[in-house]
């Protein structure tokens, strides 16, 4: 079902969950395990991602069919510029028609070690809407995802032209937008307001991460599509005793944004479970608690 048509038919928030794929053969069983403990919580579609420049590309494309043909859930799968031919992108959408995986995210990427640039990394392919244009072109039966960045884009200082560039994306065939994480929701919804005042008028789903470690924090602050971490957040982190009490703060505060969320009548939350199926289902037993009360 492509994703598009499941946030027009929900009556209700829909919740998705994002994976990647495993460097080692041994972890896939393991992976496996993670997305059945997940799978009761009923999302409506599951996400896989691509390394940079599209370094982990068969095994996404392996994992994506694999879930697929195995649980019936939808999946979405990334596909960058990075290192992406017309026809090499042509092949992959084939053989993904033909195992009936409908829906893509379509993403510039990040470039891999050793490359020289961009420009040369991203022939036929310049820019994400260049990959746009080219699926809803040619597989005019594919859902397309794009990416929206509530704290801004890294690489586009000019707050306006970003939403410019994210206009023409939706304006060349994207369905929806899915966000990067974000720790205030206050970022999120000033970046709604300012699809909205630029005519976006596609679903924009906030993706959300609960922080699990020390070290993670401070590596996301690093990051060039890392997130501002809010003042209070940050306090209880550096002040937590251990990763134990950073998990539990982490999920509180995840479980407090989604039900923000929810609360203003978002169409859906997508949840970066980096693989492991404890912080997510923790919030999910949070939220259900909250709801009760």
């Amino acid at each position: 079902m492509l994703v598009k048509e499941i946030l027009q038919s929900a009556t209700k928030p829909v919740f998705s969950f994002e994976f990647f794929p495993p460097k080692k053969t041994a972890d896939w069983d393991k992976l496996f395990h993670t997305i059945s403990e997940l799978i009761p919580f009923n999302p409506s579609y599951v996400s896989v991602t691509y390394g940079a420049g599209g370094s982990t590309r068969n095994r996404t494309h392996d994992l994506v069919t694999k879930i697929q043909r195995e649980t019936g859930l939808s999946v979405v799968s990334h596909l960058t510029c990075i290192c992406s031919g017309k026809e090499e992108i042509r092949q992959i959408l084939d053989e993904y028609s033909k195992h009936g995986i409908k829906n893509v995210l379509a993403l510039r990427g990040d470039l891999p070690p050793g490359s020289a640039s961009y420009e040369e990394a991203t022939k036929d392919f310049p820019h994400a809407v260049d990959l746009v244009r080219f699926i809803a072109e040619n597989f005019p039966d594919i859902g397309i995802g794009v990416a929206g960045f509530p704290e801004g884009h890294p690489q586009t200082p000019n707050r306006l032209q970003e939403i410019e560039y994210l206009k023409v994306k939706v304006d060349q065939g994207a369905d929806y937008i899915v966000t990067q994480l974000f720790f205030d929701n206050r970022d999120f919804f000033d970046f709604v307001g300012r699809c909205t005042l630029a005519g976006i008028n596609v679903p924009i789903i906030p993706g959300i991460m609960p922080v699990t470690t020390k070290k993670g924090l401070i590596r996301m602050s690093e990051l060039a599509l890392g997130a501002r971490i809010p003042a209070p957040l940050l306090k209880r982190v550096l002040e937590a005793s251990d990763d134990d009490e950073v998990v539990k703060i982490g999920i509180e505060w995840a479980t407090m944004q989604v039900n923000d969320l929810i609360g203003n009548h978002i169409k859906g939350v997508h949840f970066y479970t980096l693989n492991n199926a404890e912080a997510t289902r923790r919030i999910f037993q949070n939220i259900a608690e909250s709801t009760k009360t």
